[in-house]
Formats: structure tokens, sequence, C-alpha cells
């Protein structure tokens, strides 16, 4: 039986995280409750790795789908194709694969959803972050796009953490398109800007497994900044586009507008 009745599916962007891929694949699988897997499958996206990533994915157990084109946004684009050939999911989750989150905080993600929230953010609050887990400009930057989302949607979104649990069909009704660093930005203002039910929780950080392809280089650092803050000026600009959008797609999906459980500032 799935959990609590639902199926879940975990994808995990990866580029050369041959140190730790296996581990994240593995502690994902291992979580058990009332003696049944929390997690139904693991899909990987080998985003061009040159160091055998993929490879230890598959024998660790995940599903691999390969993406060449480098970015965040790509390699989970190309997961959500494979997860749609696929039998379809529930709930959609979100993990990186350098063991910089514990997988048994999961199911607190999970269990936001089944109380009704459409999207789940887990945020990395200092008390429970290992030394040195994020770096002085990541969270410089993460507080900077925090506070801009903040002003511009009157939405009390303090990070944008990477380890984050959404309904498959809301995610569907996201129509998610950034293909390099906007992708965590653009999936929470788009799920305010769709009236969907928004909700963060705590989790922990840990230091990851190796250098980390963005923040750890200048370049990824000044591409990552200038994705997200740009990412956040179009959403802005084409959100009543988008809105509509999302209204007509609701009633080709019968799906009622609910009512944020986030409430505004």
């Amino acid at each position: 039986m799935p959990y609590k009745s639902q199926n879940v599916t975990a994808i995990i962007p990866a580029f050369n995280e041959a140190k730790s891929i296996a581990g994240v694949v593995t502690g994902l699988f291992a979580l058990i409750e009332d003696d049944q897997p929390v997690v139904d499958r693991v899909i990987v996206c080998d985003n061009a790795s040159t160091d055998g990533t993929g490879n230890l994915a598959r024998r660790a157990g995940a599903t691999v789908c390969s993406e060449f084109r480098q970015g965040y946004g790509f390699a989970c684009l190309r997961a959500l194709e494979t997860l749609e050939r696929q039998n379809e999911s529930d709930i959609v989750v979100f993990v990186d694969g350098d063991l910089s989150v514990k997988p048994e905080e999961l199911t607190g993600l999970l269990d936001g959803i089944l109380v009704g929230n459409d999207l789940v953010v887990g945020t990395r609050v200092s008390r429970l972050q290992e030394q040195h887990a994020l770096g002085f400009h990541q969270r410089v930057g993460n507080h900077l796009a925090s506070g801009l989302v903040r002003w511009l949607w009157g939405v009390n979104v303090s990070d944008l953490g990477p380890f984050r649990a959404i309904k498959y069909k809301s995610l569907r009704l996201l129509a998610m398109e950034d293909r390099r660093f906007g992708w965590t930005v653009e999936m929470q203002v788009k799920a305010i800007q769709a009236n969907m039910r928004y909700l963060e929780i705590p989790v922990s950080t840990k230091r990851r497994v190796g250098k980390s392809k963005i923040s750890g280089t200048i370049r990824g650092t000044f591409g990552a900044f200038f994705g997200i803050f740009g990412k956040v000026a179009q959403l802005y600009l084409c959100e009543a586009k988008f809105q509509v959008r999302v209204r007509r797609a609701r009633i080709l999906l019968n799906d009622p507008l609910q009512k944020p459980h986030n409430p505004p500032l």
C-alpha cells in the first residue's frame, strides 16, 4: 500500500554526485511507515555527469534518465517526462543528491500535503543547520529573493529550499518552464499566483558531500543570482496571463479554486 494511500515519487536532479547519490536513493527507499515503504519510486536525472552518477543511482534502485543540457530546471523537466511515461503519482518530492537533507524528515513534508496543502517547502532554518552548511552568499541571496517574493505577493515565503513536496496534479497545473536556476522560485511564485495552498516546514541542513556546482563557483553564484531574480521579474510581469491559463485549466479539470493556508503578511 502507498504511504497513507498516496503514491509518492522522489525526483533527484544530479550532476557529478557519485560520492553521495547512492546514499540519497537508499535513504529514501529505506523510509518505512506502518511496515510499508514511504517512497514508491525514485527518479534520478543524470545531468551530463562524468563520474558514473547515473550507474550508481541505478544500482541503488532508482529509475535513471539523462539530460545532457546542463541546468537544474532541465534535469527536473526531463525527470517529469519520465514520470509521465510511468504510472501517475499523487505526490512528487524534489530532493538534492548531495546528502544535505535528512530523508526521514520527508514524512513531515508529505503530511503537510495530506492535510490539504498543494506545495510544502522544507525551510532551512539556522537552528537546524550544521556549521557551514550554507555559504554566506547562499544565505544572503536566499534572504533577498525570499524578501522580494514576500514584498511583491504578500505571502510569508522565507526560503527557496530545494527539499519540497507538491501534489502531482498541482505541479502539472503550474506548467513549469524554467530550465536553469529559477526552477524553485518559479514553483513557489506560480503556486501563489494560482492561489494554491502553501506551507513551509523547518528541515535540517547538513554540509553537502562534494563541492556545489552552483554556489561553489563564482560563475554559478552569479548565474543563480540573475536567474532567480530574472525569473521573479518575469513571473510578476506575466502574472495576469498565467492566471487566465490556470483558470481555464481548472475549468477543464473541474478543480475548484481554494483559499491558501498561508495568510498574507
